[in-house]
């Protein structure tokens, strides 16, 4: 890591990060809360065997900032927040989870976790043991459960917006999209498209997950990892980890749309968001598109209703139309655009707050 973690923060603009160690649970878990002019930052734990604590560092900053983000565009009173927990997923114990609940709730309402990448509501079933500031509960629990099949309709609604960019109609019937990561989201994605009538192709490096989607939809094709940018597709969807849209990866890339769930999918926003457009590559920007998540789980802190989630995460598709205008007005890149808009709302509710 070449700058100090004191650099890192204040060039991406967060507020606070917290370390937390117990050696009887093994628990390693770094939090971000990036900020919190909105409301209490609010963003999912994601659990993952980092080759090092500087890649954990680096990849809970770029998280919670992106949260910030989706919160600010989606309309939600919420700030911007994110957990990782460096581990091996399969050796979650309740008691890691339970001790990061009592870390979780020493920060009294600041922030406030969810699933993410290798986590489930049954894991913050435990979390829930320990403290209130959890969301993504179980049913049974009063919670919403999971949110991957809100954060993949939200995908599907700003794909279809994407195309109706791109193509003159928002129809996916016969495109060829690729679906990079066939997890929980990718998988609820999959099933949109493929009732749509959209020709899929989908990788994972699980082959259990690659399995378990083309069982229930048997007339998806499976590509390997490394065929993914030499393969013929209107579309593309990362829904796995972050930063494959880089100079290689555009340099060879056939789609006309990159629209997925994957955070962070820009490795560099500026040089790659302008990169797509010289190309003519049309991206929906990712903290967007990907919000319905954000937006179901958010709707656990005031009663949950599940119609008006759903009513909120359709609100996605005007707004991923609106940023292709902004972005093609003010002659920037498509991220740029959709920063621009949340980061008005940020300065307005400060300047608000600020008068009273």
């Amino acid at each position: 890591m070449q700058q100090s973690v004191f650099d890192l923060m204040q060039d991406l603009g967060h507020e606070q990060l917290v370390f937390c160690h117990d050696p009887h649970s093994n628990l390693n878990a770094i939090i971000g809360i990036h900020d919190t002019t909105l409301g209490p930052a609010l963003g999912g734990t994601r659990l993952w065997n980092y080759n090092s604590h500087e890649e954990a560092i680096i990849d809970v900053l770029r998280l919670s900032r992106g949260m910030t983000f989706k919160a600010a565009i989606s309309d939600l009173n919420l700030g911007g927040g994110k957990a990782v927990i460096i581990a091996d997923p399969a050796m979650k114990t309740e008691s890691l989870w339970r001790r990061y609940g009592k870390f979780v709730n020493s920060l009294n309402g600041k922030y406030i976790t969810a699933e993410d990448v290798n986590t489930s509501a049954r894991d913050m079933e435990y979390i829930a043991l320990e403290t209130t500031h959890v969301t993504g509960v179980p049913h049974y629990m009063g919670g919403s459960g999971d949110p991957s099949p809100f954060t993949a309709y939200g995908v599907y609604v700003g794909m279809k917006a994407a195309a109706k960019k791109a193509y003159g109609n928002d129809s996916l019937n016969g495109k060829k999209i690729v679906v990079q990561g066939v997890g929980h989201v990718g998988q609820y994605l999959v099933g949109h498209l493929v009732q749509e009538g959209a020709l899929v192709s989908i990788t994972d490096i699980d082959e259990k997950k690659l399995k378990q989607t083309v069982d229930k939809h048997p007339g998806v094709k499976v590509i390997k990892n490394n065929e993914i940018f030499d393969t013929d597709m209107d579309i593309y969807a990362p829904c796995a980890l972050g930063a494959t849209v880089d100079s290689n990866s555009i340099s060879k890339l056939k789609a006309k749309i990159i629209a997925g769930a994957a955070n962070n999918q820009l490795a560099v926003e500026d040089e790659h968001g302008s990169l797509l457009i010289e190309k003519g590559i049309l991206y929906a920007p990712d903290f967007l598109i990907n919000a319905g998540g954000l937006i179901n789980v958010s709707a656990e802190l005031d009663g949950y209703n599940e119609e008006r989630v759903r009513g909120n995460v359709e609100k996605i598709y005007n707004r991923t139309l609106e940023i292709f205008a902004l972005s093609e007005t003010e002659n920037i890149h498509t991220q740029a655009a959709a920063i621009k808009i949340a980061e008005k709302r940020l300065r307005d509710i400060a300047n608000v707050k600020a008068k009273l």
